[in-house]
């Protein structure tokens, strides 16, 4: 992709800063003791991951800041949409996968979609993360990076919440669902 392309315009710029300042002071449970004005500096030196954070917004991700990297100065982002991003749904694990239907192949796959918007799926250990910050995936569930073991067979991870409880799922790397997407995380 050229990288032009990856480059938001100043009213882009500035009304997802808008939108993010705003979901950052309704939501300060998400990152207690952080400050927005550090955290809207860190975004204006790194315009790549606000055109990265301006991708997992008009996805339906609804991205916020989950946490501070203090060795690093980074803030970490997390799609924190209630439920799996709207605009990232029906599609398979990763190209190796999508490239093995041999009909009714989905659009795109996770892997491949993260990449392409310079972020990475959540681990297990981040997804059970942002469930302790509130209730996600009640009615949606979430691809997650998938141990190399497992993905050689043939599957791929996916969790969801139900009964109050996260659990940790496996399906064919190809399967595609309509309620099922991939949650990113992003360091700035």
């Amino acid at each position: 992709m050229n990288s032009n392309k990856k480059k938001l315009s100043s009213g882009q710029r500035e009304e997802l800063l808008s939108v993010l300042k705003t979901r950052f002071e309704k939501n300060t449970n998400r990152h207690k003791g952080l400050d927005w004005a550090k955290v809207q500096a860190r975004l204006q030196a790194k315009p790549e991951k606000l055109w990265s954070l301006h991708e997992m917004e008009k996805t339906g991700g609804e991205p916020d800041v989950v946490g501070h990297d203090k060795k690093t100065g980074e803030y970490i982002f997390y799609d924190c949409s209630a439920e799996s991003p709207k605009g990232r749904r029906s599609i398979c694990y990763d190209h190796e996968a999508l490239e093995s239907r041999k009909e009714h192949k989905p659009e795109n796959s996770a892997i491949e979609m993260a990449a392409d918007m310079g972020i990475e799926l959540l681990t297990e250990e981040q997804y059970r993360e942002l469930q302790k910050l509130g209730n996600f995936d009640t009615k949606t569930s979430s691809w997650i990076i998938t141990p190399a073991d497992i993905r050689k067979l043939g599957g791929a991870l996916f969790c969801d919440r139900r009964y109050d409880t996260v659990f940790v799922y496996h399906n064919g790397a190809e399967s595609y669902y309509a309620a099922r997407a991939f949650r990113g995380s992003l360091r700035v």
